[in-house]
């Protein structure tokens, strides 16, 4: 065991003793007791009802309605990162709604290519897209969330993908928030944002409830304004013995997020900086455009039977689309880069050092840059089916799920020419060409069962079971023409086991779990060494890869009382035959493969409270995120080798979370919190190279990490009148300049400019490309309640 897992297990032993105290003494009859607030979660996302927290063997963070309206404008990705111990996001793609979000290392992201991990439901319905696992969180509706829960594990009554967690978001109600609720803010940059909300609670149990979110900004980097609007419908009636609701869901979305910028180069041996240290703002090639836009339906009824059963049903739709245009180098311009990087072009004849700074080739000189847009497709629906029944002090469940969607995918290129700004404008009059497309389906059912059993009032067991079938087929279109339609089916029973122990106001607890993923259509359709992808985006063949099979243990204890809590947990999650993107070869093309083995362990320790006017709290998350296999990932522009210990790169290993609010007279809250991460490592820099060997046979050594940084932010918030409050955040108040992710890849235009057409101008090389963190922002706004 590592020290800091170490010193996190002497901690949580610490806790221990300090939180064990007698047992209070029994309330004299004559005394009215008080009555203790029990929290209940959900042990199901696509069920009512659930289960008391502290009977959890693993620590399940949640956040209420209270927690998401008093985020001062910050949207829901933001406050998870900033209120929710082991997650973190990465700014890789430059929109606040396209975020990268991990947790415990794991991925849940709108980047199609990315290896995901999270599962996210919003309520009971999977939001996961069909093509890639990818999640559109600018498609969430925020303003109509009650509660948020994050269950950690490899929880197997989630569902396929729920490697490293799951999401939970609950919709709010007419019941839970009648009347209106409206709150506007504006911010630096052009932002703006509206969320409005009115709940009806009518006579017989009637229902109804209403809210939508509209934003947009301009955007603090060049060419990154954005904006979207969502609308949320939710009507239902409450019975005697059942209780339905129908919900409906639109959204439309369109955000401009620039990606990475380049930061340090590799000149003659040594690091040089690059366009981020001259301009913060700028971006490196555009336009880089996405539309969002979706429909989805739910209907769900439950009816209480007799004898302590509960029958939950539920039903879907759900029909996206995205549409995207991107702006990239042509393969030509992108060649001669690359082999003036390298000093040797890919078939490994020299490359004369002169050649360099010139555009070299017709078809270079002529079409340096390439136009790229896709559209996807995607329908799907699914039911879901649930027996709950509670026996004393004993819970079960008994159920079913299934789903079926269908996806088209076709990507297009057209000749383009590149503007003094790097934008990219196309040729008129070159024809739009197919590059790719997929049509596919896939199926999957899931079958489960779990119960809560009380072995004694203070030891409770959980165990649970769920077997997945999935069937994934396909028919790929290339430039060579259709592909023979193919599908592979994926079968896995996936169980878990957990303890809890409660000694006064202490819980000790601890699980074993497992659970797995099945490779997406956009794995598939690059999976073939014969036939690599220059991106991950390309699709050329799908043979079969492996599902992936994540197995998580964990242990830890939680305890509180009087507005005081804390939580302690240790954990290990080792994925097998996990898939990652790998060399072809000697080309510079790639592929999806099966990898023996990663692992993430860690702790995670949170502590809260409140003293008079004084609330705190403070989180620290700890983790180790590493490749445990000998094997070669390719990266876009080296290749790394990586042994068991290898890092995983843009994780950062200590992660510090702190705030504290002061009621400084009554109505008024002053507040602040801090977020401090260690250096992460950056992609393609896991090996501690920057440059694969030359032809001197040598390779370049340098850190090029992302370094560590800590983050400053004060809010505040002011109820002059009961119904009225005005909130106000400034985020990075120091202006600190940091960075969220690095990814190391060949410069193309040194110093910001296009290649010359002359000799002695600057050569493209090695550089480290990273995600600029937001500068300071400022914004305030009002919210009205009756």
């Amino acid at each position: 065991m590592s020290a800091p897992l170490a010193l996190g297990a002497a901690l949580m032993l610490i806790l221990a003793r300090a939180a064990a105290a007698p047992d209070p003494e029994p309330v004299p009859e004559t005394q009215e007791a008080p009555i203790a607030r029990v929290e209940v979660v959900g042990v199901l996302p696509f069920a009512d009802g659930g289960s008391e927290a502290r009977l959890l063997p693993y620590a399940i963070q949640t956040l209420d309605r209270a927690a998401l309206r008093d985020a001062q404008g910050a949207n829901l990705v933001e406050t998870m990162a900033r209120r929710l111990h082991g997650v973190n996001v990465n700014e890789i793609v430059g929109s606040p709604f396209q975020v990268d979000l991990s947790y415990r290392g794991f991925r849940a992201s709108p980047l199609l290519g990315t290896g995901q991990g999270l599962s996210v439901y919003l309520d009971g319905v999977r939001v996961n897209e069909a093509f890639g696992d990818v999640v559109n969180w600018d498609m969430l509706p925020e303003a109509a969330l009650k509660r948020v829960s994050l269950v950690p594990g490899s929880n197997p009554l989630y569902g396929l993908s729920t490697l490293g967690g799951a999401i939970a978001l609950e919709s709010r109600s007419g019941l839970s928030d009648p009347g209106f609720e409206g709150a506007f803010s504006i911010g630096a940059h052009g932002r703006k944002r509206a969320d409005l909300a009115y709940g009806l609670r009518g006579a017989d149990g009637w229902h109804g409830f209403a809210a939508a979110t509209l934003f947009d900004e301009d955007g603090w980097r060049d060419h990154s304004a954005g904006r979207l609007g969502n609308l949320f419908i939710k009507a239902g009636r409450t019975g005697v013995d059942t209780d339905w609701q129908l919900t409906l869901l639109g959204g439309r979305s369109r955000m401009l997020g620039n990606g990475l910028v380049p930061s340090y180069r590799l000149e003659a041996g040594e690091s040089e900086p690059g366009l981020y240290e001259t301009d913060r703002r700028a971006v490196y090639t555009f336009p880089d455009r996405t539309r969002n836009r979706l429909l989805q339906s739910a209907l769900r009824l439950t009816h209480r039977l007799r004898g302590g059963s509960e029958l939950t049903a539920s039903a879907y739709t759900r029909n996206s689309r995205r549409d995207t245009v991107g702006g990239d180098v042509g393969d030509a311009y992108a060649d001669y880069a690359l082999d003036c990087a390298d000093g040797f072009q890919a078939d490994g004849t020299p490359l004369d050092p002169d050649e360099c700074g010139v555009t070299r080739g017709e078809g270079a000189a002529l079409h340096p840059a390439s136009l790229n847009t896709t559209s996807t497709r995607q329908r799907g629906h699914g039911a879901s089916l649930n027996l709950a029944h509670q026996r004393g002090p004993h819970a079960f469940n008994l159920g079913a799920t299934w789903d079926r969607s269908r996806v088209h995918f076709a990507q297009f290129e057209q000749a383009a020419f590149f503007t003094a700004g790097r934008g990219v404008e196309a040729d008129p009059e070159a024809e739009v060409e197919a590059a790719s497309s997929v049509a596919g389906t896939a199926r999957t059912l899931g079958v489960y069962g779990a119960a809560t059993l009380a072995l004694s009032s203070a030891t409770h067991v959980t165990a649970s079971a769920r077997y997945n079938h999935a069937r994934v087929g396909n028919t790929l279109t290339t430039e060579d023409g259709p592909r023979a339609p193919e599908a592979f089916t994926y079968r896995r029973v996936n169980p878990a086991i957990g303890l809890t122990h409660a000694q006064g106001a202490l819980t000790w607890f601890a699980n074993i779990a497992q659970s797995n993923r099945v490779p997406t259509v956009i794995e598939l359709g690059c999976a073939d060494p014969e036939e690599p992808c220059r991106l991950p985006v390309g699709l050329q063949s799908d043979p079969y890869l492996k599902q992936v099979i994540a197995r998580t243990v964990e242990a830890g204890l939680r305890g509180g009382s009087e507005g005081r809590g804390f939580s302690a947990t240790l954990y290990r999650t080792v994925n097998r035959d996990d898939i990652l993107f790998g060399r072809a070869g000697v080309s510079r093309a790639g592929y999806f493969s099966n990898f023996a083995r990663t692992r993430h362990q860690g702790m995670d320790l949170g502590a809260h409270g409140q003293w008079g006017a004084w609330r705190a709290q403070a989180d620290y998350s700890y983790l180790r995120a590493s490749y445990e296999a000998d094997g070669t990932l390719f990266t876009g522009a080296r290749t790394v080798t990586v042994q068991p210990g290898t890092p995983i790169a843009g994780l950062p290993r200590h992660t510090l979370k702190l705030g504290l609010d002061w009621d400084a007279t009554p109505g008024l809250v002053l507040g602040a919190d801090l977020q401090a991460l260690s250096h992460a490592p950056t992609q393609g820099n896991e090996d501690g190279l920057v440059a694969d060997a030359g032809d001197d046979g040598k390779a370049r050594r340098a850190d090029w990490s992302v370094r560590g940084h800590a983050v400053v932010n004060l809010h505040a918030r002011w109820r002059p009148a009961p119904r009225w409050e005005w909130f106000a955040r400034v985020s990075n108040v120091f202006d600190r300049r940091y960075e969220s992710f690095g990814a190391i890849a060949v410069d193309m235009f040194p110093d910001g400019r296009l290649l010359q057409p002359h000799a002695g101008a600057l050569a493209p090389a090695h550089a480290r490309f990273v995600a600029p963190g937001a500068p300071r922002m400022l914004n305030a706004g009002v919210r009205y309640r009756f």
